[in-house]
């Protein structure tokens, strides 16, 4: 049978660089949809993009083909290049090295968009760091605090 098909729902997740609270909310649904535009570009599907001031959530359908490193990069890159390239930070912009990566079934895709969309409400009850370790810590993944982020204290 000739094709190749796949279901493949991940939720990425990365911080700013020293996870400071950098992402205005003047530029950013700017932001989020230069990154929906870079998902796209790489022939990916883009499912929602919402955050913080200090991180992002990206929820996509990813085709077997990308690898997941890949396409992270490529956001990174492409993203701070374009809050630099249009002076949004005083500064240079820079995303922490790492990020999280987890896969959901399609029967989860409303629950997990629902979520990302409703950051706000969220981060008025857990902090970031919160947050990620639950992540964490539901995914069964096994890890270090000390290698997570650079936590600012």
């Amino acid at each position: 049978m000739a094709g190749t098909y796949s279901q493949i729902y991940i939720q990425v997740v990365f911080a700013v660089k020293g996870r400071e609270s950098l992402i205005r909310k003047e530029w950013k649904e700017d932001l989020h949809r230069y990154i929906a535009g870079i998902i796209k570009q790489k022939g990916q599907k883009p499912i929602i993009v919402n955050g913080m001031q200090d991180h992002v959530h990206v929820f996509l359908g990813l085709r077997p083909s990308m690898a997941i490193s890949d396409l992270v990069r490529e956001i990174k890159n492409n993203s701070s290049n374009f809050i630099n390239s249009q002076k949004l930070v005083k500064g240079k912009f820079y995303w922490q090295e790492g990020y999280g990566a987890f896969s959901y079934a399609h029967s989860q895709i409303d629950q997990v968009y629902q979520y990302i969309l409703n950051q706000e409400q969220h981060h008025k009850k857990r902090s970031f760091r919160e947050e990620y370790c639950e992540l964490l810590k539901r995914f069964e993944i096994e890890h270090e605090d000390r290698f997570l982020f650079d936590w600012l204290e």
